[in-house]
């Protein structure tokens, strides 16, 4: 949203007439600026619709009660963590950028009543009051997400995804943090990315290994305990139970059970004494974390889609928080065999399926955190049309790939650093790539143009559009069989251009996620003209790439306009001819 900063000017005028004129001339001013404003707010508004509203949490992960008896939710996509009643799920407050937390995974209350939370990306663990107030940060290492405490006031976090190893940390987090099982070069991951976790009766850390279906129990030692790299050769580790595809949490229940949640959405209970396992219940898929709060009651996250709930003794879920998509970013609308368009959004954990007309969502497709092999599916963070098939592209996954809704995984360039959007043309697919500095092929990253900051690509299978997010320049290239041929720029001056989508009528839509606007490119001029202010899109994220979440475009076979907004979480939607 743009802000109007107004200055007080004091005049110190000879009559009393000339300041009433002045001012009189100064207020009209002021009311014809904001009736225009207000003109124009109301002219965007009036064409421009929420078509789909996701969750109210961008994904939701760690989860822990507060002495106050609410529910505190740390969102790594949503970069906050949310206060929630746990009884009707309103939104008490929440802790952001502006508050020092920049990607919190998981969190958890100390003794003492302070709130301690993992930012996983950026590697820090930070620790504040309930009401925000920041007491410390301490550097651990990227990847940090599991934490807890143990009975007698003891810290331990653990890394997952970027990185493995146990630790234990300081509650003051002032002194360097005490290796427990720590990555080598010769054994980089020897544990599997140990998550979420609990401390047993028995004194040991019980928690699952995502990457590995376990759950297992940990010797954490004391000071001065040599550091294992080889946790489960010394014992340090022990296999608890196993069997699970993906294991995400692992709490005690107050019969001494320890429940455990797979991503696949189904939630175990374990005999600690000797590893038997029983189904409790089947939920939705991408299922993040637990906690119990001081009555024994449970409570659940999910970070597909973004759900929070009490999961009763039944085991069915009484959403306190109801889900949807998290992170909306590219959209591509596909033919399908009954020639009916259908939208596709891609929403970092999954890609989403909706009906163009009610804006239902159809289908759903989970990316793999963790890929499997070739056949998986890469997190989805943009898409475009190719054929009746889809280019998926995915910087978090640093890969690209050509997926069909029927069959899967067709192509994968798996060698991108930083892919931020991919199309094909004349046959090739045409990759922009921060990392890589530009417009590259995925083949074998041959280059194609420079950026300064790689963005959004369009293309008629002939021509390639290249947005450059840093220059707020577009580049208009043109190919024959054995390449690129020239490189012109087709307009500047644009406000860090993300999305672009052809309209069919020689012209070229733009998100201008700077602006908060979408605007359109004469394709015979270059001519830019804004459309519609007021998008609320997603901005900066942590650093590079400075796209982060993708704010898309995408335009249906009858005209009507698709927008992602992910900074409200919709996708707008409007109806052809609207412009006109």
């Amino acid at each position: 949203m743009k802000t109007n900063e107004k200055s007080i000017i004091k005049l110190i005028l000879p009559s009393v007439l000339s300041v009433f004129l002045l001012l009189s001339f100064s207020c009209n001013q002021d009311v014809d600026l904001e009736s225009e404003l207000n003109q124009q707010k109301a002219a965007s508004q009036s064409i421009l619709k929420e078509f789909v509203k996701g969750a109210a949490i961008q994904g939701a992960n760690g989860i822990d009660v507060g002495a106050d008896g609410n529910l505190y939710i740390a969102s790594v996509n949503g970069q906050e963590i949310v206060v929630m009643d746990k009884h009707n799920g309103k939104i008490i407050n929440r802790f952001g950028p502006a508050n020092g937390v920049l990607g919190p995974d998981d969190l958890v209350f100390g003794p003492d009543g302070t709130l301690y939370w993992t930012d996983i990306l950026t590697g820090f663990v930070g620790r504040m009051t309930q009401d925000g107030q920041i007491l410390a940060y301490q550097f651990v290492a990227p990847g940090v997400n599991p934490i807890t405490f143990s009975d007698d006031g003891r810290l331990f976090v653990a890394l997952d995804f970027l990185g493995d190893g146990l630790y234990e940390l300081d509650p003051n987090l002032q002194e360097p943090p005490r290796a427990i099982i720590e990555a080598t070069e010769g054994n980089p991951f020897p544990l599997g990315f140990f998550n979420s976790f609990d401390f047993g009766e028995d004194g040991r850390l019980y928690g699952p290994l995502f990457a590995a279906g376990l759950v297992i129990s940990v010797d954490v030692g004391e000071a001065g305990d040599p550091v294992s790299t080889s946790p489960f050769t010394d014992g340090t580790a022990q296999i608890v139970a196993g069997g699970f595809v993906n294991p995400a949490a692992a709490k005690f229940g107050p019969n001494g059970m320890l429940y455990v949640l797979d991503q696949t959405g189904e939630l175990f209970t374990i005999d600690p004494a000797n590893g038997d396992t029983t189904l409790f219940t089947e939920l939705q898929p991408g299922l993040d974390n637990m906690t119990f709060d001081t009555d024994g009651r449970l409570y659940m996250t999910n970070n597909d889609y973004g759900w929070v709930a009490e999961i009763l003794k039944s085991g069915q879920a009484r959403y306190i928080s109801p889900g949807g998509f998290i992170s909306a970013q590219g959209l591509a609308v596909l033919q399908g065999p009954d020639g009916k368009d259908a939208l596709y959004a891609a929403d970092l954990f999954r890609l989403r399926q909706f009906n163009v007309k009610s804006g239902q969502e159809e289908n759903n497709f989970k990316g793999s955190l963790v890929p499997e092999g070739p056949e998986s599916l890469i997190l989805p963070m943009n898409v475009s049309a190719d054929g009746d098939n889809l280019v998926i592209s995915s910087w978090f996954s640093a890969g690209v790939q050509v997926w069909n809704p029927e069959d899967g995984v067709l192509e994968s360039y798996p060698n991108l650093p930083v892919p931020i959007d991919a199309v094909r043309v004349n046959g090739d697919i045409i990759v922009s790539d921060f990392g890589l500095g530009g417009v590259v092929y995925a083949s074998d990253n041959s280059p194609i143009a420079s950026l300064e900051a790689a963005s959004g690509l369009a293309t008629d299978g002939e021509t390639l559009w290249a947005a450059d997010w840093g220059s707020g320049d577009v580049w208009q290239i043109e190919f024959d069989e054995s390449g690129p041929t020239t490189t012109e720029l087709l307009a500047s001056g644009l406000v860090n251009p993300e999305g672009l989508a052809l309209d069919g009528a020689g012209g070229m839509y733009v998100v201008e996620s700077g602006a908060s606007r979408l605007s359109r490119i004469d394709l015979a001029s270059g001519n830019v003209t804004p459309l519609v202010d007021g998008l609320e899109l997603f901005g900066t994220g942590l650093g590079a790439p400075p796209t982060w979440k993708f704010d898309g475009v995408a335009v249906g076979s009858n005209g009507d306009v698709y927008i992602c907004g992910s900074g409200a979480n919709v996708i707008y939607r409007i109806k052809k001819n609207k412009f006109k």
